[in-house]
């Protein structure tokens, strides 16, 4: 067991936004699975379709996708955030007997007003709000935001206000300095850092030269930006005073103990559960044998990389 912002978790690993998160039933099976937390799909204020098709294609070192944020609204999600209250009973959303998986709400919105509405319509059923100031694909939303120190600390602050939960805000890598947008998140009170969202790239068809993605471009996950995601945790680590969570290409449990040297208290993961759940056990197994061959627990490794 450890705790992250007030929340126990049974181990370090948690479904990323996005991923298996659409319904409470998903949730559960992740969580079943061997998740030790899981994140929902990112909600906003009303039903959105999101980007016309192909929204996701798989490349040579990833996955590229443009979904457009699609989700049926806040107010008709409370619906699956009820199953997965359901679900949980009272011997745990895994199964075990033991403590419940906590469940995060990955909210977005077009201004602090917004999602403020979104996180205090959800925080009764959710866990934590994480507040989605990352995606590199939606016009008006995500990293349009994100990418602003000022709109960050507002943001921050009015959801902090409004919900009674723990409250994570997920930035993104497409700036200058992340450090800049993770202090603003600070300042407005967030309890924790989400590094890093999808990095901004797309994938041309050579013999129409038509961009593939019908959005023309997305972002990039997988494999490919696990080194990008190292070094954002890292300097993050360096610059902040409350928790990060690392996410971006971690597919096995050695690539969570490197995001957990640079700095990260848990690890987040999405692309690999293309190959099945069964991830997050094989993760988090491999974390707790490593924790046992070194003699240390995983607060014990979390930035050791800046002592070296």
């Amino acid at each position: 067991m450890m705790t992250v912002t007030g929340l126990t978790l049974k181990n370090p690993t948690v479904l990323a936004a996005g991923i298996l998160g659409t319904t409470g039933a998903s949730l559960l099976r992740v969580a079943r699975g061997g998740a030790g937390a899981v994140v929902t799909k990112s909600i906003g204020c009303a039903p959105n379709v999101g980007h016309p098709n192909p929204s996701m294609v798989e490349t040579e070192c990833g996955f590229l996708n443009a979904m457009g944020l699609p989700n049926p609204g806040y107010r008709n999600y409370r619906e699956e955030l009820s199953v997965v209250r359901g679900g949980r009973g009272t011997g745990g959303v895994g199964g075990t007997g033991t403590a419940e998986v906590p469940v995060i709400a990955s909210v977005f919105g077009a201004d602090a007003r917004e999602f403020s509405d979104v996180a205090s319509g959800l925080s009764d059923l959710a866990d934590a709000i994480e507040l989605n100031l990352s995606c590199p694909h939606a016009d008006r939303y995500g990293a349009s935001i994100g990418i602003d120190p000022a709109l960050v600390l507002e943001i921050t602050s009015a959801v902090k206000d409004v919900a009674p939960v723990p409250v994570w805000v997920k930035l993104t890598p497409n700036v200058t300095d992340i450090t800049e947008i993770g202090l603003a998140a600070e300042e407005g009170g967030a309890d924790a850092v989400v590094a890093i969202n999808t990095v901004r790239a797309m994938a041309i068809d050579i013999e129409s030269g038509v961009p593939i993605l019908g959005n023309r471009f997305g972002g990039l996950s997988g494999a490919a930006i696990k080194p990008i995601a190292v070094k954002s945790v890292y300097d993050l680590y360096g610059a902040l005073d409350i928790p990060i969570i690392g996410v971006g290409g971690i597919s096995c449990w050695q690539d969570a103990i490197e995001m957990i040297l640079a700095g990260a208290c848990a690890v987040q993961i999405g692309s690999a559960v293309h190959n099945g759940i069964s991830v997050f056990r094989d993760v988090a197994d491999g974390i707790a044998e490593y924790c046992h061959a070194h003699g240390c627990t995983v607060d014990e490794l979390c930035g050791i990389a800046h002592q070296r």
